[in-house]
């Protein structure tokens, strides 16, 4: 069936980032069919994001199996961009409760070919954790924070490192952190001069920043 999906083919040749498929509020028809489309050997190497554990467990066995499928980041793909040669992204996380939008952040930087690492759990609560880590983080060119609850690690960040910072505020935290905004509020509020701020959750977002800047060296 054509779900009348157009894809931007073009898009990696204009912007140097190819198109995603935002899954969550697709009918499921549509998911399925794009993935079959798109599957490991299709040599059309496609991201797949907000892709619900439990949509991905209904999907067909030779869909599943076609996909490097990860549960935490609800991520997909099939084929991967060549890896570049230069460029590494540091991804610094306040807590594990910021997994999801973490590893969305980190999957997206490894389907795009990008080398990275994930440092977790260096919340302000802690800061010893961040100091332990910090020389092998600014070895990095560009840093992604995401922070949930008051998100001060951004700021932090911020005046630690000379690296472009694309800070990503979380849903993470009880009733006054209103769902990120304080979050949010919080990193475009910081003191800390030059730190791009994301949309709630949004790890695709940072990773496609960071990805700019790689790109640019």
């Amino acid at each position: 069936m054509d779900h009348g999906i157009l894809f931007d083919h073009a898009r990696a040749a204009r912007i140097g980032l190819p198109e995603a498929v935002f899954c969550e509020g697709k009918p499921f028809e549509a998911v399925e069919e794009l993935l079959s489309s798109f599957g490991r050997g299709s040599g059309r190497p496609i991201l797949f994001t907000r892709l619900a554990p439990e949509v991905f467990a209904e999907m067909p066995d030779h869909v599943r199996a076609a996909h490097d499928y990860h549960p935490l980041s609800r991520t997909a793909f099939g084929d991967t961009l060549p890896p570049r040669t230069r460029g590494r992204v540091a991804i610094v996380s306040a807590g594990t409760a910021d997994g999801p939008v973490t590893w969305e952040a980190a999957r997206t930087l490894q389907y795009l070919g990008i080398p990275h690492k994930v440092f977790e759990d260096c919340g302000v609560a802690g800061l010893w954790r961040l100091a332990e880590r910090l020389e092998e983080v600014n070895s990095h060119d560009a840093l992604i924070v995401v922070a949930g609850l008051d998100a001060a690690l951004a700021s932090v960040m911020g005046g630690l490192t000379p690296k472009p910072i694309f800070a990503v505020p979380t849903s993470v935290g009880y009733g006054a952190a209103k769902g990120g905004r304080a979050a949010l509020a919080s990193m475009l509020s910081s003191c800390a001069p030059g730190v791009a701020v994301m949309n709630i959750d949004n790890g695709y977002g940072a990773a496609c920043a960071a990805a700019r800047v790689i790109n640019a060296l």
